[in-house]
């Protein structure tokens, strides 16, 4: 029998802004039964509450975001929640989106970050108005540095924030096949 770790599989879960808010608040019940899937403990991190209260003030001011933003990642065929992904939102005027994902701590290094990104990018590639998928990581983020590694994503550019240092711009087209 292999020890290869065999490909994951996930499927999202739709976090609706009273999931989000919820969630925010430090809910973890309320956030589960309102997705209508068992959240684990991280998803009311002060990291997750953080960005989802900033998702659901988002969805407050413009609720035709709400295709685009965070998801609970579940993975297949065992239902358990393993992190979250999605878009930072819609695509800008330039038909760019961003991706972001998390994985739960006790879930990381087992190809579910890897999961998520195909699962986004082939979102993206299905949307005609989205041009190129951007991916902002930490300088210092070697795991997420990997993954994107595989995925054909190019170093565009570097930029500094006070809460996080150095993080390193990467893009790649939507639909690299479309693309001479």
């Amino acid at each position: 029998m292999s020890t290869e770790l065999l490909p994951r599989r996930v499927r999202f879960v739709e976090l609706n802004a009273k999931a989000l808010r919820a969630l925010a608040d430090g809910d973890l019940a309320g956030g589960s039964a309102e997705a209508g899937v068992d959240l684990d403990a991280y998803f009311v991190s002060d990291r997750a509450r953080w960005i989802f209260g900033y998702r659901a003030d988002q969805l407050a001011k413009d609720p035709s975001a709400a295709p685009w933003t965070t998801r609970a990642a579940v993975s297949e065929p065992d239902g358990t929640v393993v992190g979250d992904a999605g878009f930072h939102g819609p695509p800008d005027g330039d038909g760019v989106v961003e991706v972001g994902y998390s994985v739960v701590s006790a879930h990381r290094r087992q190809g579910y970050a890897r999961a998520m990104l195909t699962a986004l990018l082939a979102r993206a590639a299905e949307e005609p108005e989205v041009r190129t998928v951007r991916a902002t990581v930490r300088a210092d983020n070697a795991a997420s540095l990997a993954t994107l590694g595989g995925f054909g994503f190019s170093r565009v550019a570097e930029r500094g924030n006070e809460t996080d240092g150095i993080e390193l711009v990467f893009e790649r087209p939507a639909n690299p096949a479309s693309v001479r």
